[in-house]
């Protein structure tokens, strides 16, 4: 493994890129391919999301107009059934490309789709990069996020300027799709048992009678600390569900790591118990909450009772 070096010269090229995805992580990568100098449009479901990024100043167009024109399309949607359809489906933009051009694909999907994916980009003389992302909505926003990708060097050639301008961090996985994608799950794995575990770790303080901010105090400078605890803690601890990453991602992504082991041979019994505290939430109705809402499983399951959520006190 690698961290690439994207060269001064081609970072600094500019580029019409096309992001295909504004939601809290698509449109703080598109802010950033922007604010680099890019010239950038928006593509989204939701109109008023498009409508937001060319607000601040994304470009205008269809993507029908447009497509032909771009150097980079980034794809950074829910999972591999909108992968497919954003790049394939009846509207698909990787038909409408021009030949050199090339996708960043930043989905969590299976390693054996993104080797798809790249197979049929292929076809039509497109680069695909199997480039899922980590780093939150907050390094999105700032052209932070770390990029586990793996690619022919064409690809990573041509997508040099956008990955420069939306990643501090691009870990050079492979010279074809799927590496990129089988990081992506390890990483996945380890998040998503974290969270679990410091929701059970959280709630069973509470059991105690400690003060979930003081436990945050105290864990986060001891040996159980964790990205988790120091992230999601907080919210946990002050009932905080304004969602940031859903809980229904993670069903999914850790179905991921199911599929995947399952076809290794290889058993993952840690992060089969997290998935099913995950799917005990969705089965309350929590899918769309924030991923710190997997506490009210516990609530439920239990006799304690969750901080409330702090209300501002009024102004005189």
């Amino acid at each position: 493994m690698e961290i690439q070096d994207l060269g001064q010269d081609m970072g600094e090229q500019k580029q019409k890129i096309g992001v295909i995805g504004l939601g809290s992580m698509g449109f703080g990568v598109a802010q950033s391919a922007l604010r680099a100098g890019h010239t950038v449009y928006g593509f989204d479901i939701n109109p008023k999301q498009v409508e937001a990024f060319q607000a601040v100043g994304g470009a205008k167009g269809s993507m029908a107009e447009v497509a032909g024109d771009l150097d980079a399309v980034v794809t950074i949607v829910l999972n591999a059934a909108q992968t497919e359809s954003v790049l394939f489906g009846s509207d698909g933009i990787a038909g409408k490309l021009r030949k050199g051009a090339a996708i960043l694909s930043s989905a969590t999907v299976a390693p054996d789709f993104a080797r798809e994916m790249e197979k049929r980009c292929a076809e039509l003389g497109v680069y695909y990069l199997d480039a899922p992302v980590s780093g939150g909505t907050v390094r999105a926003a700032s052209g932070e996020l770390s990029v586990m990708s793996s690619g022919s060097e064409a690809a990573y050639t041509a997508l040099a300027p956008t990955l420069d301008a939306i990643a501090s961090n691009v870990f050079k996985l492979g010279d074809s799709a799927g590496a990129g994608s089988a990081m992506k799950a390890v990483n996945q794995l380890l998040v998503g048992v974290h969270i679990a575990a410091c929701a059970e770790a959280m709630t069973f303080g509470i059991s105690q009678g400690i003060d979930p901010e003081l436990m945050i105090d105290v864990i986060s400078k001891s040996a159980g600390t964790s990205w988790a605890l120091e992230h999601r803690g907080p919210k946990m601890a002050t009932a905080d569900y304004s969602p940031s990453s859903m809980i229904n991602i993670w069903p999914k992504d850790l179905g991921i790591v199911q599929d995947i082991s399952r076809g290794a041979q290889f058993a993952t019994p840690i992060a089969s118990a997290a998935l099913q505290v995950y799917l005990t939430a969705q089965g309350m109705g929590l899918g769309f909450e924030d991923d710190t809402a997997i506490t009210k499983v516990y609530e439920a399951q239990s006799n304690i009772t969750l901080p409330q959520p702090k209300t501002k006190s009024s102004s005189s």
